[in-house]
């Protein structure tokens, strides 16, 4: 411990958070001067990694949920090696590694993307499980901490009930979170907004409780031992912090805690920028520059943190050579490889709804995959992620040995803890839900999108037929939404989503293997609460047929030299065949029938599959029970669909599609007169 280094420590980071937005002028430079303090201490005297191997499976996490408070994170890592000067100098430009809010970057620190508040730590509460439920595998030897880092703003989300609540009833005693509390948000001071006592609030979920002085070091080092040392519960410290910690007027006198700190350069506020360099001991000649003292000590810190990893990891490799069996099964866990599945062996009965056939690969995957977690938010029962909770257990305080989450009704946050899950890696994340709740889900889908994570999506009760329960129940323009993302590319180019919506039992089962296979993006199955009468096979397997649809699309219906090509994915598939039928029976046309069960795969494939699917010469009628705009890039200018321009009604299923036109019958008068138009 040494005072004047430690607090040189923490005005560095002051000094080049103020710098990082001086330059840019643009950023939030008064948060990270209040948290440097907890940084430096975290970093310098309980955070367990390896400087020379980031990636590292078994290092203690940091996950950010202030996401505008990245200055904090760059300077820390800065001074740790993982940037160079020109990459903090070059914050929030073109090009550069320093992007205004952190995006996942392991190999430099960075865990996990954030921005949106409240989903930062609840990521962190996602790794924290997998800590947990690995842990409850191979051992107590893997007891590293997630730590996250947690403003006003994020306590405020109201995620940060779920992600609360869930963390306290778990009793995630590995994860540790910092909650800056500086009494200011970017527009107002907190108490303009809120009165709540979240200390009592934190206890009440069942979490240890610190609060102190935020800038104190050795209260900062207590709560940290106090929370390294907990075993029962989550710990939160809450350390009162000042908004701008160390900036100066233009006459000299102290300008900290003013509400304009927060979210633009300093210079542009009350606070003098070069006199506050000067005050944290900072050259306003060359800003980005370590104190030469800070220097020396970070590089002695480095050594000695990759001597302590070194020693863990010859604990760990004399761990394996004592269990290699279980060290076999860990290393696969952590390679993201399957095991060998066998989906065309999942027995299907006919005419099923395709979350009951969900269930039975469920049911398969819950003897097969050992390292899945389930969840659902109090539908597994409904969502039919029973399947899989028959075969295993609830995830409980002090038995982490099942393998299913009950998260509650909490849809956002179970997306946000699947998320973390999947950045912690070794466990493949299964979330469930209504299709219809997947609206409260969108905020987390959109960060597995950017961070590129194989989150596995559930959604069941697809469409209109949930029927009684009405218009708040029936999705009608969530397919839409999420076949955008398919449209989406994410930073390496690819569609964002892979969005699979399966017309029958062998397409679900398919859909799932895509799923699985998926390691590079989020997946979601959108299945249907109802019976449907499956695909009749046109050769002697319809599971081996359905194997097309890992082109997107395929023809479940095929002649030559068709009268026109009906086009649909989901339950709509089935209803094309009834109306077929009933054309080439009462009105002698030829007809195709092309199942699409995701556009954006589809439009991965050649040019001429694609056309072999779906002919440019050819009329094309498309039908979804959500809105057109699903398949009108599939049908193009001349083709028509047939789709809901509104919302559903409260009525049985059936009634429901005999009144919005969902029949064969009635699709096969729509298609002829269609076709009066060409």
């Amino acid at each position: 411990m040494n005072k004047q280094i430690d607090q040189q420590a923490a005005d560095n980071i002051r000094a080049l958070a103020v710098a990082m937005v001086e330059k840019a002028n643009s950023g939030h430079p008064g948060g990270p001067m209040g948290g440097a303090d907890f940084m430096h201490i975290l970093y310098s005297e309980f955070f367990n990694y390896d400087p020379t191997d980031m990636t590292w499976p078994f290092r203690d996490r940091f996950f950010m949920d202030a996401g505008h408070l990245s200055t904090l994170m760059y300077a820390q890592y800065y001074l740790l090696g993982n940037y160079k000067k020109d990459d903090v100098a070059n914050f929030r430009q073109w090009g550069s590694i320093t992007p205004g809010h952190p995006e996942v970057d392991v190999k430099r620190g960075i865990e996990n993307t954030s921005g949106p508040l409240g989903q930062g730590h609840t990521m962190g509460v996602g790794a924290a499980i997998a800590t947990k439920f690995l842990e409850a595998r191979f051992g107590d030897w893997m007891n590293y901490k997630t730590y996250g880092f947690i403003s006003d703003g994020g306590v405020q989300e109201e995620i940060s009930q779920g992600a609360g609540r869930i963390a306290g009833h778990l009793g995630l005693s590995n994860f540790i979170m910092f909650y800056d509390s500086n009494d200011i948000q970017l527009s107002s001071s907190t108490d303009e907004v809120t009165s709540e006592d979240t200390e009592m609030k934190y206890k009440a979920w069942g979490w240890n409780v610190l609060t102190i002085d935020g800038h104190n070091h050795d209260e900062i080092r207590e709560a940290l031992t106090n929370a390294n040392n907990e075993t029962e519960r989550p710990t939160l410290i809450i350390g009162k912090t000042i908004m701008g910690k160390g900036c100066v007027a233009a006459d000299g006198s102290m300008f900290e805690g003013y509400c304009e700190l927060h979210g633009q350069p300093i210079g542009n506020t009350g606070a003098d920028y070069a006199k506050t360099m000067v005050n944290l001991g900072a050259n306003t000649e060359s800003p980005f520059d370590i104190f030469a003292d800070v220097e020396q000590f970070y590089k002695n810190l480095i050594e000695r943190k990759t001597a302590e990893a070194a020693k863990k990891k010859s604990e760990i490799a004399t761990w394996k050579s004592e269990n290699e069996a279980l060290a076999k099964k860990l290393d696969f866990f952590l390679s993201g490889e399957l095991p060998e599945l066998d989906f065309e062996s999942i027995e299907q009965k006919a005419g099923l709804a395709t979350r009951a056939a969900s269930s039975n690969v469920l049911a398969y995957l819950a003897e097969n995959v050992e390292n899945m977690i389930v969840s659902s938010a109090d539908l597994s029962n409904s969502d039919k992620t029973d399947g899989f909770l028959k075969k295993t257990h609830a995830l409980q305080k002090g038995d982490f040995s099942g393998s299913f989450l009950q998260a509650g009704v909490a849809e956002l946050t179970m997306a946000c803890i699947a998320n973390g899950i999947a950045l912690h890696g070794g466990i493949i994340p299964v979330v469930a839900t209504f299709f219809v709740f997947s609206d409260y889900m969108k905020p987390a889908i959109r960060l597995s999108c950017i961070q590129e994570l194989p989150v596995k999506y559930v959604w069941t009760h697809d469409a209109f037929r949930v029927g009684e329960d009405g218009p708040t129940h029936q999705p009608v323009e969530q397919e839409a939404q999420l076949r955008l993302l398919e449209k989406l590319k994410n930073h390496s180019g690819n569609p964002s989503f892979l969005a699979l919506r399966p017309a029958d039992s062998a397409e679900t089962s398919v859909s799932w293997k895509m799923a699985l296979e998926n390691k590079s993006t989020p997946s979601g199955l959108i299945l249907s609460r109802q019976g449907i009468k499956d695909v009749e096979a046109i050769g002697s397997s319809r599971y081996t047929e359905a194997l097309a649809s890992e082109k997107g699309g395929y023809l479940v219906k095929k002649v030559e030299n068709p009268d026109v090509v009906l086009i649909a994915n989901g339950s709509e598939v089935a209803t094309l065949v009834a109306a077929a039928e009933i054309l080439e029976s009462k009105n002698g046309l030829k007809v195709n029938i092309a199942s699409i069960i995701s556009e954006g795969l589809f439009r991965l494939q050649s040019k001429d599959y694609q056309n072999s699917v779906i002919p440019n010469d050819k009329p094309l009628f498309g039908l979804t029970a959500g809105l057109p705009v699903n398949l009108q890039g599939l049908v193009g200018a001349n083709g028509s669909v047939f789709g809901l321009d509104h919302f559903g009604y409260s009525a049985p299923a059936n009634v429901l599609d005999e009144k919005f036109g969902f029949t064969g019958e009635k699709v096969s008068n729509e298609v002829l007169e269609y076709l009066k138009t060409l």
